[in-house]
């Protein structure tokens, strides 16, 4: 799979005039939006759960792409992920997809054969990244898959379109030191997240059982909930792996 993404990833720390945020995030919500739509009907099992959470998995990286963008710009690189017509970001998409897939598949087996019994929650590693994970250690997850994401779409902006996972894997495990910590930061960070997602929620449904407001208002503020906390996790994740990511270019002498 090519696309077009001529522009190489280059930090330059000397630029002051960029910052990390806040970012107008709003043109990320419609994909949210339909992934959100996409995993209400995966729960609901049945021939069309596993097309729902292609789609909702497609949606959440095609958010993604959008959010890294900004993130790189901010953070003093340069991007062409802005340049892809609709079609190149779908076919980049899905070429990440099933490679990231397959890592999950691979995890969550061999967790299940070492006895962790939530090991089938692993393969919402890609969904953690927009949407609350299961368990702290699929936070850690999401954190871990997200970065690998980060990376793969880097390496494509070097190499023409190209998508190597195995590429990516070295990549991490060469920038380790910065990512590493990105990713343990992202984590923790994932978990304050679930619990304050978790006490707005509950405020919610009190104010649901007690108020005489309309339904259209009580929809309407959860529908802010939901993805309000979407978008502040991806740009969270995208921001934190960010600069994990500028941190090793410059250690490298490279940014």
């Amino acid at each position: 799979m090519s696309v077009s993404l001529r522009k190489q990833i280059e930090f330059k720390p000397a630029r002051h005039e960029t910052s990390f945020g806040p970012f107008k995030l709003l043109h990320v919500l419609p994909w949210l939006i339909l992934a959100a739509a996409m995993r209400v009907i995966a729960f609901g099992g049945g021939p069309v759960a596993l097309p729902a959470i292609i789609i909702a998995d497609i949606s959440v990286l095609l958010a993604f792409f959008a959010t890294a963008q900004q993130s790189i710009e901010a953070a003093g690189g340069q991007s062409s992920l802005g340049e892809l017509t609709w079609g190149e970001q779908f076919r980049l998409s899905f070429s990440i997809l099933w490679r990231i897939a397959l890592v999950m598949v691979a995890a969550a087996i061999s967790a299940a054969a070492a006895g962790y019994e939530a090991a089938h929650h692993l393969m919402a590693g890609l969904d953690g990244m927009a949407f609350d994970q299961f368990t702290h250690p699929g936070r850690f997850w999401s954190a871990a898959i997200a970065a690998l994401v980060l990376l793969m779409i880097v390496r494509a902006e070097r190499d023409d379109g190209q998508i190597a996972l195995f590429a990516a894997i070295g990549e991490f495990a060469r920038r380790g030191l910065w990512l590493g910590a990105a990713v343990i930061a992202l984590g923790v960070v994932n978990i304050a997240l679930a619990y304050g997602q978790e006490a707005v929620r509950t405020a919610i449904w009190n104010f649901w059982q007690t108020s005489q407001a309309s339904d259209f208002i009580k929809n309407l503020i959860y529908f802010c909930f939901i993805f309000s906390f979407a978008m502040l996790r991806l740009w969270i994740t995208v921001t934190i792996l960010t600069l994990g990511l500028k941190q090793s270019y410059i250690s490298d002498g490279r940014g």
